[in-house]
């Protein structure tokens, strides 16, 4: 781990960006151009001691996991992003896998997407990355361990997840999860992640063993959804699922229509904002 030219590359990206290239607003007068210590911790999920000890040439060297949080907050090329995990040590992930890299172009259109939830998953359901309406919808999972945010598995083992949904939607969602993981499966049969995480869905959940066993395929497709938000209530929401980096990132981008009840909900949690993730985690 090469610490001070790590850290020279981390402060010299956090410069080149503003607060408008990943829609945060502009704030309080700033003394030096670029993203504060702060923001960049808090959009990559780690504490901003954790962060500036980095930048200090004395952290310690960072997971896999983090260096992927880090590239995607500091909007890094594929190369760009290369070159930091080498900086931190570690070989650099392959390219093209679903819980790769997403691009900083994804990431620019995520950010223009202010006043609807939109967030980017892989095929696999991994949450990559939330909006701030999509961390006020469905709870910020940024505060979670990148393994845990996996949608498929916290619907099949955190029960407090299915809250959100009406009852009599648990069924084909349920059975939308399993569908979808099989279809990842079947065009990456030989991925240890797939492998991983079947095992601990397999051993956390009956109800997934039962809905694996009927062979269902299908990939995520636009839809209709129904949240039951705890602050502002029943939000209906159209679903559009673009795909993007040959299929294995998936842009989830929720809307009500103009007008409609929801639209009000979801201009009122704009002023809201995201719950805590520990209140997220309880709702």
């Amino acid at each position: 781990m090469d610490r001070p030219a790590l850290a020279d590359f981390l402060t010299r990206s956090r410069a080149r960006l503003g607060p408008a290239d990943l829609g945060l607003a502009p704030g309080t007068r700033r003394r030096t151009p670029g993203l504060r210590r702060e923001e960049v911790a808090h959009l990559a999920g780690l504490s901003v001691d954790y962060y500036a000890r980095l930048e200090q040439r004395r952290g310690p060297q960072p997971s896999p996991h983090l260096l992927a949080a880090l590239a995607r907050t500091l909007r890094l090329t594929e190369d760009e992003r290369d070159h930091l995990f080498h900086l931190a040590g570690h070989r650099p992930p392959r390219r093209h896998s679903p819980l790769d890299h997403v691009r900083p172009g994804l990431l620019l259109i995520l950010d223009r997407l202010h006043d609807v939830p939109a967030q980017v998953i892989s095929d696999l359901g991994d949450v990559l990355v939330q909006n701030p309406m999509a961390a006020a919808v469905f709870g910020d999972l940024s505060d979670l361990p990148p393994a845990a945010r996996n949608i498929t598995l916290r619907w099949f083992t955190a029960p407090e997840v299915r809250r959100r949904f009406p009852e009599d939607a648990h069924p084909d969602l349920a059975r939308a999860h399993v569908a979808n993981l099989r279809a990842a499966r079947a065009a990456r049969p030989d991925d240890p992640r797939i492998t991983e995480l079947l095992g601990r869905l397999r051993s956390g959940s009956p109800e997934f063993n039962e809905l694996w066993d009927r062979h269902e395929v299908a990939v995520r497709r636009s839809g209709r959804k129904t949240v039951l938000h705890p602050a502002v209530g029943r939000l209906d929401l159209d679903c559009e699922v673009l795909a993007a980096a040959g299929e294995s990132q998936l842009l989830l981008v929720h809307s009500a229509p103009a007008g409609s009840e929801s639209a009000g909900r979801l201009d009122l949690l704009r002023v809201l904002g995201a719950e805590p993730a520990d209140a997220a985690r309880k709702a």
